[in-house]
């Protein structure tokens, strides 16, 4: 009796499943011991007798330049921008969402309208716009939050419009548009479910974007307020201390987040090969 073999592209992919169960075990225990550190408010209290000491036992990313903990300060600043980061990914995805879906099944002119504001933002700069939208806004976490969920949206939205497109043109959306179905009922009720994991492809591939925009604007001055231990402001502190030789004011919290934005963009890699192969190979 021969064995049936599936073709590879409905074979899982193992490789893929690998790699999002170890990102995602790595990502918890990070974000779990985060969360911990970032509790213990006696890790952030200035010190002058122990200022900008280098990495040591006690201090394994030294000290700054009020004697306190840099790794307990790049811990927190990873938990904020984690914070945004997750909470604009996710704001983006559910915009991209609702505008690709409306775009490709509502009238003509409305999907012209909306081509339209997504060729608009993605054809300015998105530091500038994240610049303007956060001083618009009042900066702080709120600003960053609206800044970069207002202008990560567009990418997903014209992925999201593309696949709808295809989907429509089915017997069964026209057999149910002919049975009196609204817009809306097709879309929630066919659409919608086809759309899922374009949704959270595009949520985590957003998810690095959105981190860097953070500490990138927080450095410019443009993001968190300076008293907040941001990955941006640790950034821009340690720059006048560099000349002076203290490299690790910079390049701990630098690794730190870089490591966190690479370990984030394979786990968005690893779960667009296992939810859509296809596109992956493209």
């Amino acid at each position: 009796m021969k064995m049936k073999v599936l073709p590879a592209e409905k074979r899982p992919n193992r490789r893929a499943m690998i790699g999002i169960v170890c990102v995602l075990i790595f990502l918890i225990l990070i974000t779990l011991y985060i969360v911990g550190a970032s509790m213990n408010e006696l890790l952030f209290e200035p010190d002058f007798s122990q200022k900008l000491l280098p990495p040591t036992m006690k201090h394994p990313f030294g000290t700054d330049f009020l004697g306190r903990d840099m790794f307990a300060r790049t811990i927190k600043g990873l938990s904020l921008s984690m914070f945004i980061g997750a909470t604009a990914s996710g704001a983006a995805a559910v915009i991209a969402l609702i505008v690709g879906i409306v775009a490709a099944l509502g009238k003509t002119w409305l999907d012209h309208f909306l081509n339209w504001v997504i060729d608009l933002t993605m054809g300015i700069p998105h530091t500038v716009l994240l610049i303007l939208i956060a001083i618009a806004t009042g900066r702080g976490i709120t600003g960053l939050i609206i800044g970069i969920s207002l202008t990560h949206w567009t990418g997903i939205a014209r992925i999201i419009r593309g696949e709808v497109l295809q989907i429509r043109s089915r017997r069964y959306i026209t057999a149910s548009r002919k049975l009196g179905k609204s817009r809306l009922w097709v879309a929630v009720r066919h659409i919608l479910p086809h759309m899922i994991p374009q949704f959270f492809i595009g949520l985590v591939l957003q998810f690095p974007h959105a981190i860097m925009h953070e500490s990138g604007l927080t450095f410019l001055g443009y993001g968190m307020p300076p008293e907040t231990p941001a990955i941006g402001i640790i950034l821009s502190e340690s720059m006048r201390y560099l000349s002076a030789g203290m490299w690790w004011l910079a390049f701990f919290p630098g690794a730190a987040l870089a490591i966190v934005v690479l370990l984030i963009d394979k786990l968005g890699e690893s779960l667009k090969l296992a939810l859509d192969p296809a596109s992956a190979q493209e």
